[in-house]
């Protein structure tokens, strides 16, 4: 598989991400319920397992005590895959979340999406610069993740020193009242979203990790994936989560779709 240079680490173009290892689904409570009974630790270090025989030799997961209990029972084993950490702002500030991912023993981890909109909606971004310093002083590759542009905007005007940025193609949810996810069967995935952030990528100083690329499950993945393709820059990944009770073979469609799609825009 493909690599690009993200905060100066050799990476997989295909991430796989851990939102439905946590029960994020994106589909509302009832699907978040069965995504956190499906994913046991043995289905998840599975699924890893099956990722890295792939080629991809990294995951974004959260900097929660279930996932880094996973990923250390996965290294343990003989596994491999490189963590790019996620703070979680129910559990703990930026800075703890940092400090557990340094403590790891992973070399990147990016200040959630949820809590840098919070941040736009509320006037307060400025917040984000020691935080980003903490990282570096820390040792850690410092990311931004977000769902709204303006998030982005704000980062490249003012300079913000992170290493590479998180940009969701939809921002389903608004974040003024609370950085945290508040799970809906009311989310809406709006295309207008995706076209406008990926416009705004074009024209970013940072390596993009694309993710929300399939609208948590309601585009496609054969367009989904070929669109993400036709836009991700050279030096870009995308992030991908996998719900294989859904599909056994779904994580490895969705590489063969990308590096199909990759191939034909390069062509």
């Amino acid at each position: 598989m493909d690599t690009v240079k993200i905060g100066g680490l050799g990476v997989s173009r295909f991430i796989l991400g851990s939102n439905p290892f946590s029960g994020f689904s994106h589909q509302g409570p009832r699907r978040d319920r069965e995504m956190i009974h499906y994913h046991t630790c043995a289905r998840i270090k599975e699924t890893i397992r099956e990722a890295e025989s792939l080629g991809i030799d990294t995951i974004i997961a959260r900097a929660d005590f279930h996932m880094l209990r996973v990923l250390l029972e996965h290294w343990d084993e003989g596994g491999t895959v490189r963590w790019f950490g996620q703070t979680c702002p129910e559990v703990a500030s930026p800075e703890r979340c940092l400090q557990r991912v340094a403590g790891a023993g992973a070399p990147a981890c990016h200040i959630h999406g949820g809590y840098a909109d919070h941040l736009l909606a509320t006037g307060r971004l400025a917040e984000l610069i020691p935080t980003v310093q903490y990282g570096h002083a820390l040792g850690l590759a410092v990311g931004l993740a977000g769902h709204d542009p303006g998030t982005f905007r704000w980062a490249e005007e003012h300079g913000l020193a992170v290493d590479y940025y998180m940009c969701a193609y939809y921002g389903s949810i608004d974040r003024t009242a609370s950085a945290e996810h508040a799970s809906s069967d009311e989310e809406v995935f709006d295309p207008a979203d995706r076209e406008e952030m990926t416009e705004l990528i074009r024209t970013l100083s940072k390596p993009v990790i694309h993710y929300k690329v399939l609208a948590a499950g309601r585009n496609d993945p054969a367009e989904a994936l070929a669109y993400a393709a036709a836009k991700m820059r050279p030096g870009d990944a995308v992030c991908v989560g996998i719900h294989a009770k859904d599909k056994p073979d779904m994580l490895r469609e969705d590489v063969r779709l990308l590096q199909e799609a990759l191939a034909r825009s390069h062509a």
